[in-house]
């Protein structure tokens, strides 16, 4: 029988729906995937299109699939410091932080963002992996006073350059006070939201979370499309191409329960996401502490990939991960994760698990990929504003400049 290329994702009840779903559909959803047993709108027909408007304007996202794990109760602080290897003394109410979940041998369970609401209140806005049953497991028999349960919450994004006007006109400029991951609570005509300084492009954007958001979501929906018609808002899917170039990782892709952060970089690069100086003795902190200390074998690099130009990733063109060979091998001695082809570079960019002796920038490997095996070159990472120079932006200044 011949291969269908573009099989169909079959809609029923069985797979849940975003807060959003029937909003978002309305403007002519082309792929959905399912991410947190949701639906998930990929992209709108045209991903490449969808990557212009995120840089040029200003764009919606359906993300209602990034489940809250809601933590309370007297002991919420020290439960969820014991389940990320951040130390969260340092984490402020109002402020956010992306954070690792790693398991007993130190393997990333998940890597959401956090958001801490109160002394002992805690969102943690997740990737594609189950947590509310690692937390309640967690929790049982541990001694701590904590609820865990999944928020009725839901977020969307509002991200490019213009979606400063765009949240000024929902929530006038006190918005622009809220800093790069900071959020604030707002009541927007009768709804109850979260709003803050994150997203997942590395560039200028917001992300609104939606209390009530089984009830609540055609209507937020309906009145970020009003606030941003006269700004050009356009609905698209997760970028990609942006993510990729700006070394934003993939859980189930890049990273997961068989890697550590050392292996992905946030270990010795970036010592605050693994701070094992700390006293709480927080999951994983035993295996982590001896991955740092008899170094790692592998680990994630930046690739430039040769041949003709790859999809955009979400596209359906990555059906699975690419062999990395040393040149002139024939055994696979490591894979790439995601790649796509960068408009704004001009060449095919991607992630690569390698050996560790192959993982200095400027080393030469070779990529088996549609249309054969190419040459690749290790480049550093992230390939695009390596300082987030972008989504750190003073919105002040931008208004009065």
């Amino acid at each position: 029988m011949a291969v269908i290329e573009n099989p169909e994702i079959l809609l029923y009840p069985r797979v849940q729906k975003s807060p959003f779903f029937y909003a978002s559909r309305r403007h002519g959803v082309a792929k959905y995937s399912v991410y947190n047993h949701t639906y998930h709108p990929r992209h709108y027909g045209d991903p490449l299109a969808e990557y212009w408007h995120l840089l040029n304007g200003v764009t919606l996202w359906d993300v209602g699939v990034e489940r809250q794990v809601e933590i309370t109760g007297p002991d919420a602080f020290t439960f969820t410091n014991m389940l990320v290897p951040r130390d969260l003394h340092k984490c402020k109410v109002g402020q956010c932080k992306y954070v690792f979940i790693t398991s007993p041998d130190g393997g990333i369970i998940n890597d959401p963002v956090l958001l801490r609401l109160g002394e002992n209140h805690f969102w943690l806005s997740l990737a594609d992996s189950d947590v509310l049953l690692w937390a309640q497991g967690l929790a049982h028999n541990s001694g701590l006073d904590v609820n865990i349960q999944i928020a009725d919450v839901g977020p969307v994004q509002v991200q490019g350059p213009k979606s400063r006007e765009v949240m000024v006109d929902l929530f006038g400029p006190g918005v622009l006070d809220i800093g790069y991951y900071y959020c604030a609570e707002y009541d927007l005509d009768g709804l109850d939201v979260v709003v803050s300084r994150t997203g997942y492009t590395s560039e200028l954007g917001f992300e609104i979370y939606l209390r009530n958001a089984s009830r609540d979501g055609v209507t937020l929906w309906d009145k970020v499309i009003e606030a941003g018609t006269p700004h050009g808002i356009e609905v698209i899917g997760p970028c990609h191409i942006r993510r990729i170039e700006g070394g934003i990782l993939a859980w189930g892709s890049d990273i997961g329960l068989d890697t550590n952060p050392f292996e992905v970089g946030y270990g010795y690069e970036v010592s605050w996401m693994v701070d094992l100086q700390q006293e709480a003795d927080f999951i994983g902190k035993d295996a982590l502490t001896r991955i740092r200390d008899n170094g790692i074998d592998r680990k994630l690099v930046g690739l430039e990939i040769g041949g003709t130009p790859l999809g955009t990733y979400n596209d359906g063109s990555m059906i699975d991960v690419f062999p990395v060979h040393r040149p002139g091998e024939e055994d696979s001695v490591g894979k790439v994760t995601s790649a796509c082809f960068s408009p704004r570079l001009e060449q095919n960019i991607g992630f690569a698990m390698v050996p560790i002796e192959l993982s200095t920038v400027g080393t030469e490997l070779a990529v088996q990929r549609p249309g054969g095996i190419v040459p690749a070159t290790v480049v550093e990472k992230p390939f695009i504003d390596p300082q987030k120079s972008l989504p750190k932006q003073n919105l002040h200044e931008l208004v009065n400049g």
